[in-house]
Protein backbone atom coordinates (compact mmCIF):
# COMPACT_ATOMS: atom_id res chain seq x y z
CA UNK A 1 0.00 0.00 0.00
CA UNK A 2 1.05 3.28 -0.67
CA UNK A 3 0.03 6.47 1.20
CA UNK A 4 0.14 9.86 0.30
CA UNK A 5 -1.03 12.73 2.43
CA UNK A 6 1.14 15.74 1.21
CA UNK A 7 -1.80 16.71 -0.91
CA UNK A 8 -5.05 15.18 -1.95
CA UNK A 9 -5.54 12.25 0.20
CA UNK A 10 -3.86 9.10 -1.74
CA UNK A 11 -4.05 5.93 -0.57
CA UNK A 12 -3.08 3.07 -3.12
CA UNK A 13 -3.41 -1.12 -2.53
CA UNK A 14 -1.56 -2.90 -5.44
CA UNK A 15 -1.80 0.55 -7.56
CA UNK A 16 -5.56 0.84 -7.66
CA UNK A 17 -6.88 3.76 -5.72
CA UNK A 18 -8.92 3.29 -2.59
CA UNK A 19 -9.92 6.72 -1.38
CA UNK A 20 -14.11 6.65 -1.02
CA UNK A 21 -15.76 9.76 -2.29
CA UNK A 22 -18.11 9.68 0.99
CA UNK A 23 -17.12 12.33 3.60
CA UNK A 24 -16.96 10.56 6.61
CA UNK A 25 -15.38 7.12 5.61
CA UNK A 26 -12.93 9.27 3.98
CA UNK A 27 -12.34 10.70 7.28
CA UNK A 28 -12.02 7.63 8.66
CA UNK A 29 -9.27 6.55 5.79
CA UNK A 30 -6.92 9.72 5.83
CA UNK A 31 -6.81 9.27 10.04
CA UNK A 32 -5.85 5.41 9.96
CA UNK A 33 -3.37 7.08 6.76
CA UNK A 34 -1.70 9.12 8.88
CA UNK A 35 -0.82 7.27 11.60
CA UNK A 36 -0.22 4.24 9.45
CA UNK A 37 1.11 0.84 10.28
CA UNK A 38 -0.14 1.84 14.00
CA UNK A 39 -2.90 1.47 16.13
CA UNK A 40 -5.60 3.98 15.69
CA UNK A 41 -8.39 3.97 18.83
CA UNK A 42 -12.20 3.51 18.27
CA UNK A 43 -12.31 6.31 20.31
CA UNK A 44 -9.83 8.80 18.24
CA UNK A 45 -12.09 7.91 15.27
CA UNK A 46 -14.96 9.16 16.69
CA UNK A 47 -13.37 12.31 17.75
CA UNK A 48 -11.95 12.67 14.70
CA UNK A 49 -15.80 12.15 12.32
CA UNK A 50 -18.17 13.11 14.82
CA UNK A 51 -16.49 15.74 17.42
CA UNK A 52 -18.65 16.11 20.90
CA UNK A 53 -21.94 14.66 19.78
CA UNK A 54 -21.28 11.02 17.95
CA UNK A 55 -24.78 9.49 17.13
CA UNK A 56 -26.31 6.62 19.70
CA UNK A 57 -25.80 4.31 17.11
CA UNK A 58 -21.79 5.31 16.52
CA UNK A 59 -20.34 2.10 17.00
CA UNK A 60 -22.56 0.39 14.75
CA UNK A 61 -21.87 3.63 12.01
CA UNK A 62 -17.96 3.16 12.23
CA UNK A 63 -18.22 -0.08 11.96
CA UNK A 64 -20.08 -0.03 8.66
CA UNK A 65 -17.37 2.64 7.32
CA UNK A 66 -14.51 0.12 8.25
CA UNK A 67 -16.56 -2.58 5.98
CA UNK A 68 -16.65 0.22 3.33
CA UNK A 69 -13.04 0.72 3.16
CA UNK A 70 -12.33 -2.78 3.38
CA UNK A 71 -14.77 -3.30 0.06
CA UNK A 72 -12.52 -0.81 -1.70
CA UNK A 73 -9.70 -2.61 -0.31
CA UNK A 74 -10.81 -5.69 -1.80
CA UNK A 75 -11.47 -4.62 -5.37
CA UNK A 76 -8.25 -3.61 -5.25
CA UNK A 77 -6.89 -7.15 -4.42
CA UNK A 78 -9.30 -9.14 -6.97
CA UNK A 79 -7.38 -11.02 -9.05
CA UNK A 80 -3.89 -10.53 -7.93
CA UNK A 81 -2.32 -13.47 -5.73
CA UNK A 82 -1.78 -11.69 -2.50
CA UNK A 83 -0.06 -14.77 -0.55
CA UNK A 84 1.08 -12.25 2.45
CA UNK A 85 -2.80 -11.23 2.94
CA UNK A 86 -4.24 -14.76 4.03
CA UNK A 87 -7.64 -12.77 5.09
CA UNK A 88 -7.39 -10.29 2.13
CA UNK A 89 -9.41 -6.74 3.31
CA UNK A 90 -9.17 -7.83 6.72
CA UNK A 91 -4.96 -8.18 6.55
CA UNK A 92 -4.62 -4.59 5.41
CA UNK A 93 -7.51 -2.61 7.32
CA UNK A 94 -7.19 -5.08 10.44
CA UNK A 95 -9.02 -4.58 13.91
CA UNK A 96 -7.47 -4.88 17.09
CA UNK A 97 -8.37 -4.29 20.61
CA UNK A 98 -9.76 -1.11 20.90
CA UNK A 99 -9.28 0.28 17.59
CA UNK A 100 -8.07 -0.48 13.84
CA UNK A 101 -4.70 -0.50 12.09
CA UNK A 102 -3.59 -0.11 7.91
CA UNK A 103 -0.84 -2.04 7.15
CA UNK A 104 1.12 -0.69 4.50
CA UNK A 105 2.65 -4.20 3.89
CA UNK A 106 6.02 -1.93 3.32
CA UNK A 107 4.62 0.08 0.73
CA UNK A 108 5.32 4.01 0.97
CA UNK A 109 4.31 6.71 2.90
CA UNK A 110 5.19 10.33 1.43
CA UNK A 111 4.74 11.99 4.95
CA UNK A 112 7.71 9.01 5.92
CA UNK A 113 9.69 9.62 3.17
CA UNK A 114 10.07 13.36 3.44
CA UNK A 115 10.82 12.79 7.14
CA UNK A 116 13.68 10.37 5.89
CA UNK A 117 14.99 13.20 3.44
CA UNK A 118 14.58 15.80 6.07
CA UNK A 119 16.81 14.27 8.39
CA UNK A 120 19.78 13.99 5.82
CA UNK A 121 19.38 17.40 4.55
CA UNK A 122 20.12 18.58 8.45
CA UNK A 123 22.82 15.93 8.60
CA UNK A 124 24.15 17.20 5.44
CA UNK A 125 24.08 20.91 7.31
CA UNK A 126 25.80 20.00 10.31
CA UNK A 127 28.44 18.94 8.48
CA UNK A 128 29.21 21.76 6.54
CA UNK A 129 27.68 20.28 2.92
CA UNK A 130 25.79 23.11 1.91
CA UNK A 131 24.57 21.98 -1.56
CA UNK A 132 24.03 18.34 -0.44
CA UNK A 133 21.72 20.05 2.30
CA UNK A 134 20.28 21.94 -0.50
CA UNK A 135 19.56 19.40 -3.21
CA UNK A 136 18.34 16.80 -0.26
CA UNK A 137 15.57 19.99 1.34
CA UNK A 138 14.38 20.27 -2.27
CA UNK A 139 14.05 16.38 -3.19
CA UNK A 140 11.87 16.59 0.16
CA UNK A 141 9.94 19.63 -0.47
CA UNK A 142 9.17 18.15 -4.14
CA UNK A 143 7.36 15.52 -2.38
CA UNK A 144 4.60 17.64 -1.87
CA UNK A 145 1.40 18.68 -3.97
CA UNK A 146 -0.12 20.84 -2.11
CA UNK A 147 -1.32 21.48 1.65
CA UNK A 148 -1.56 18.31 3.57
CA UNK A 149 -5.04 16.59 3.48
CA UNK A 150 -6.45 19.50 1.11
CA UNK A 151 -9.48 17.30 0.28
CA UNK A 152 -10.40 15.89 3.30
CA UNK A 153 -12.83 17.87 5.57
CA UNK A 154 -10.17 17.40 8.73
CA UNK A 155 -12.16 17.15 12.10
CA UNK A 156 -9.85 18.32 15.39
CA UNK A 157 -7.14 15.51 15.06
CA UNK A 158 -6.63 15.34 10.92
CA UNK A 159 -6.62 19.60 11.79
CA UNK A 160 -3.75 18.98 14.27
CA UNK A 161 -1.97 16.45 11.79
CA UNK A 162 -2.07 18.54 8.87
CA UNK A 163 -0.77 21.56 10.96
CA UNK A 164 2.06 19.44 12.40
CA UNK A 165 2.77 18.79 8.40
CA UNK A 166 3.09 22.60 7.18
CA UNK A 167 4.76 23.12 10.43
CA UNK A 168 7.46 20.61 8.99
CA UNK A 169 7.13 21.47 5.78
CA UNK A 170 8.21 25.45 6.59
CA UNK A 171 11.08 24.40 8.61
CA UNK A 172 12.38 22.06 5.76
CA UNK A 173 11.97 25.44 3.53
CA UNK A 174 13.22 28.03 5.99
CA UNK A 175 16.71 25.36 5.58
CA UNK A 176 16.82 24.99 2.06
CA UNK A 177 16.69 28.67 1.75
CA UNK A 178 19.52 28.97 4.54
CA UNK A 179 21.59 27.11 2.98
CA UNK A 180 20.99 28.40 -0.70
CA UNK A 181 22.01 31.53 1.10
CA UNK A 182 25.30 29.87 2.22
CA UNK A 183 25.64 29.08 -1.05
CA UNK A 184 25.48 32.62 -2.48
CA UNK A 185 22.05 32.58 -4.13
CA UNK A 186 20.81 35.54 -2.94
CA UNK A 187 19.76 37.34 -6.31
CA UNK A 188 17.91 33.87 -7.00
CA UNK A 189 16.12 34.06 -3.81
CA UNK A 190 14.97 37.61 -3.21
CA UNK A 191 11.58 36.57 -5.16
CA UNK A 192 10.87 33.59 -3.91
CA UNK A 193 11.22 35.25 -0.89
CA UNK A 194 9.11 38.15 -1.18
CA UNK A 195 6.60 35.74 -2.51
CA UNK A 196 6.91 33.73 1.07
CA UNK A 197 7.05 36.95 2.89
CA UNK A 198 3.83 38.26 1.44
CA UNK A 199 1.78 34.26 2.37
CA UNK A 200 3.25 34.72 5.71
CA UNK A 201 3.94 38.15 6.88
CA UNK A 202 4.53 37.21 10.86
CA UNK A 203 7.06 34.82 10.05
CA UNK A 204 10.39 36.67 11.40
CA UNK A 205 12.31 33.88 9.96
CA UNK A 206 11.43 34.61 6.02
CA UNK A 207 11.69 37.96 7.03
CA UNK A 208 15.53 38.03 8.20
CA UNK A 209 16.06 35.90 4.96
CA UNK A 210 14.75 38.11 2.91
CA UNK A 211 16.32 41.22 4.36
CA UNK A 212 19.53 39.07 4.24
CA UNK A 213 19.56 38.26 0.73
CA UNK A 214 18.31 41.80 0.00
CA UNK A 215 21.42 43.19 1.42
CA UNK A 216 23.73 40.86 -0.33
CA UNK A 217 22.25 42.18 -3.73
CA UNK A 218 22.87 45.34 -2.53
CA UNK A 219 19.60 46.73 -2.23
CA UNK A 220 20.00 47.41 1.53
CA UNK A 221 17.21 50.13 1.42
CA UNK A 222 14.46 47.93 0.70
CA UNK A 223 16.11 45.24 3.56
CA UNK A 224 15.23 47.90 5.82
CA UNK A 225 12.12 48.61 4.36
CA UNK A 226 11.03 44.89 5.23
CA UNK A 227 11.76 45.10 8.88
CA UNK A 228 10.10 48.58 8.99
CA UNK A 229 7.00 46.65 7.45
CA UNK A 230 7.22 43.57 9.91
CA UNK A 231 7.18 46.17 12.82
CA UNK A 232 3.95 47.80 11.40
CA UNK A 233 2.33 44.47 10.99
CA UNK A 234 3.47 42.67 14.29
CA UNK A 235 2.05 46.07 16.21
CA UNK A 236 -0.71 46.07 14.29
CA UNK A 237 -2.03 42.43 14.44
CA UNK A 238 -0.50 41.57 18.06
CA UNK A 239 0.96 44.51 19.94
CA UNK A 240 4.12 43.20 19.79
CA UNK A 241 7.77 44.90 18.55
CA UNK A 242 9.72 42.50 16.76
CA UNK A 243 12.29 39.95 17.99
CA UNK A 244 15.61 40.65 19.69
CA UNK A 245 17.58 38.88 17.04
CA UNK A 246 15.25 40.84 14.00
CA UNK A 247 16.59 43.65 16.05
CA UNK A 248 19.79 43.42 16.07
CA UNK A 249 19.83 42.06 11.87
CA UNK A 250 18.19 45.47 11.40
CA UNK A 251 21.32 47.11 13.22
CA UNK A 252 23.50 45.06 11.51
CA UNK A 253 22.15 46.12 8.05
CA UNK A 254 22.34 49.97 9.30
CA UNK A 255 26.05 49.61 10.31
CA UNK A 256 26.86 46.91 7.09
CA UNK A 257 28.61 44.88 9.58
CA UNK A 258 30.80 42.57 7.86
CA UNK A 259 29.00 39.26 9.16
CA UNK A 260 26.58 39.94 6.51
CA UNK A 261 28.60 39.30 3.47
CA UNK A 262 28.43 35.80 2.12
CA UNK A 263 31.97 35.12 4.08
CA UNK A 264 31.07 36.42 7.40
CA UNK A 265 27.99 33.20 6.97
CA UNK A 266 30.22 30.63 6.44
CA UNK A 267 29.66 29.15 10.31
CA UNK A 268 26.16 27.68 10.87
CA UNK A 269 23.92 29.79 12.86
CA UNK A 270 25.16 33.36 11.95
CA UNK A 271 21.83 34.02 10.12
CA UNK A 272 19.37 35.77 12.41
CA UNK A 273 16.81 34.44 13.37
CA UNK A 274 17.06 30.95 13.42
CA UNK A 275 13.96 29.67 11.77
Amino acid sequence: MDIGVLGPLRVDQSGVPVVPTAGKPRKVLALLACRADRLVSVDALIEEVWGEHPPRSVQTTLQTYVLQLRGCIATALAGTPHADLPLGSKSVLVTEPGGYLLDTQGGSTDSAEFDRLSRRGHRAMEAGDCAAASATFRQALELWRGPALVDVQCGPLLEAEARCLEESRLSILGRRIEADLRLGRHHELVGELAGLCAQYPLHEGLQAQLMIALYRSGRRSTALETYQRLRTVLSLELGLDPSPELRALQSAVLDADPWLDLAGSASPGRLLPAV
